[in-house]
């Protein structure tokens, strides 16, 4: 069964997210030979649309206006109607993020269809789709099928691959305006005050290091932030560690944080609490490094350093740097 699939593909600081190409990949096998579009709403990166198109868009739609240059569900969900003028979509994906987590099942219930977020993997099978998401904090699966109407689902980061970059690919590009004035929404956003952030996208980073209550004091991330660096690493914490002062909340993995999904997590002074782990399970591989034996976190660790952090940290920077020299 064919399908036309379009990608609502995110852009954050100036950059295409890596999950908008992850879900070009997952809309090319729901297409099944259908269109595959992708559309940007707001200020696009010059070189998006070569980029979406590279990775298998067929077509990728450029909504501008003056109500979209920050993120409100009004506006998004009328520059979609604009784009589903357009695309005449049987399927819409969007990566799972805090922009589509709000937008996907806005557009759902607008379109009075379903929808199924944190999609870790997705099958075809004849002519239904299949999504498996997580449930219970990830300590089981669920697999959903539509059985009628528009599909709607988020995509989990790193989770799907994404398509090889192909230069030679040939696609459209269409321009939309969206004329609607900040003025006529009913909430509009009147400032972003930006923390300082540096470094990698902890949601997007193939490797992450992350402390927990043993890094001691907010000093004690110094010598994981060392390690990341080496690593072009994300940085993470435990709530725990959040809790205590010792970093921002921004940092967080676990349930009530950001759930990642790299390469490695390498995981330091983390005794592994259900809470933290639901946010970190699916990483590929998972290190661990703890002075108790016994903590937790050895339980879902491929490799464990029984150890003091502040010593294994240290010459772990040291052999990677020799390592990558």
């Amino acid at each position: 069964m064919s399908r036309n699939v379009l990608v609502v593909a995110e852009v954050r600081s100036g950059a295409l997210r890596p999950v908008a190409l992850e879900a070009i990949g997952a809309a090319s096998l729901l297409a099944q030979g259908g269109s595959v579009a992708a559309a940007i709403l707001g200020d696009a990166p010059t070189d998006a649309a070569s980029q979406l198109i590279a990775a298998g868009a067929g077509q990728v739609i450029l909504v501008a206006g003056e109500s979209l240059t920050d993120y409100t569900p009004e506006a998004y969900l009328a520059a979609l109607d604009k784009v589903l003028a357009e695309f005449k979509a049987d399927a819409v994906l969007f990566g799972h993020t805090a922009t589509g987590r709000d937008l996907a099942p806005a557009l759902a219930a607008k379109l009075e269809a379903g929808a199924v977020t944190d999609v870790t993997a997705l099958e075809v099978d004849g002519d239904r789709a299949v999504f498996t998401r997580p449930i219970y904090a990830g300590k089981a699966v669920t697999r959903r099928v539509f059985k009628q109407g528009t599909i709607v689902a988020t995509l989990r980061p790193n989770n799907l691959p994404a398509p090889a970059q192909d230069a030679t690919r040939q696609g459209e590009v269409k321009r939309l305006n969206l004329d609607l004035a900040k003025t006529g929404l009913r909430a509009v956003v009147a400032e972003v005050i930006r923390k300082a952030a540096a470094g990698v996208d902890l949601t997007a980073a193939k490797v992450v290091v992350a402390g927990g209550r043993g890094v001691k004091s907010a000093d004690g991330f110094k010598p994981l932030q060392e390690l990341a660096g080496v690593l072009g690493a994300a940085v993470g914490a435990s709530r725990a560690a959040c809790d205590a002062g010792y970093c921002d909340y921004s940092w967080q993995v676990g349930q009530t944080g950001k759930t990642v999904t790299p390469d490695l997590y390498i995981a330091c002074g983390i005794s592994g609490a259900i809470q933290h782990v639901a946010g970190m399970s699916s990483s590929k591989v998972v290190v661990a490094i703890n002075k108790d034996p016994e903590a937790p976190i050895f339980k879902v660790a491929d490799y464990g350093i029984v150890g003091d952090l502040f010593e294994v940290v240290p010459l772990l920077t040291q052999e990677f740097k020799k390592l990558l020299a």
